[in-house]
C-alpha cells in the first residue's frame, strides 16, 4: 500500500469515525468464512456497517478526529473489524447473538454516544443502552401520564359537579 492509498483510508475512515456517534470494535478473527460471510449478512439486515481496518490506520484516524475516543486507541491490536451503527445497543445485541453458534466475534471496545467502553465484559451493559428513539418514547409517555389523569379526573369530576348544580338547581326551583 503507497502512501498515498495509506492517507486516503485515513481520510475515508476519519470521516467515518466524524459521521458515526456509535461504533464498535471487535475481533472476527478464527472465524471461518462461512461463518463469518453470516456474521456479515445478520450486520446487514440490522442496518450495521461492518469493516475490516489495519489497527495503525485506525488509530491514526481516531488521532485525526476531533473526537477523543480515551483508550480505545489502546484495544487495536490483533484483527480488528469496526462496525458502525445508528443504534448504539445493536452490534452488542448482534455480538451476544451471534456468540450462542461460535465464541467470536469478541468485543475490544465501543464508542457510544461520546461515551468509551472497553472490554468484552461491556457486552451485557451495552445491550441495555437504550436509544434517543426509546428514551423520547419513554420520557413522553411519563409526560403524557399525569395530563391523563388530570383529564381524567376532570372528566369525572365534571360529571360529579353537574349533577350537584343540577340537583341544587331543581331544589330551588
Amino acid at each position: 500500500m503507497t502512501r498515498e492509498e495509506k492517507s486516503q483510508v485515513i481520510e475515508d475512515l476519519t470521516a467515518e469515525l466524524a459521521n458515526n456517534a456509535n461504533i464498535y470494535l471487535a475481533d472476527i478473527s478464527g472465524l471461518n468464512a462461512l461463518t463469518t460471510s453470516e456474521f456479515r449478512r445478520a450486520c446487514f439486515k440490522a442496518n450495521v456497517k461492518l469493516a475490516v481496518v489495519k489497527n495503525t490506520l485506525l488509530e491514526k484516524a481516531m488521532e485525526a478526529s476531533e473526537r477523543d475516543f480515551g483508550n480505545l486507541p489502546s484495544v487495536l491490536k490483533g484483527n480488528t473489524s469496526v462496525m458502525y451503527s445508528e443504534v448504539g445497543n445493536v452490534p452488542a445485541k448482534l455480538i451476544k447473538t451471534f456468540r450462542k453458534k461460535a465464541e467470536k466475534p469478541l468485543l475490544k471496545g465501543a464508542f457510544i454516544e461520546e461515551c468509551v467502553y472497553i472490554g468484552d465484559n461491556q457486552i451485557d451493559m451495552l445491550i441495555d443502552i437504550k436509544s434517543k428513539d426509546e428514551l423520547l418514547g419513554e420520557l413522553i409517555g411519563l409526560l403524557q401520564s399525569p395530563a391523563k389523569n388530570v383529564v381524567s379526573a376532570l372528566k369525572s369530576s365534571g360529571g360529579k359537579l353537574a349533577g350537584i348544580l343540577k340537583t341544587l338547581s331543581e331544589k330551588e326551583g
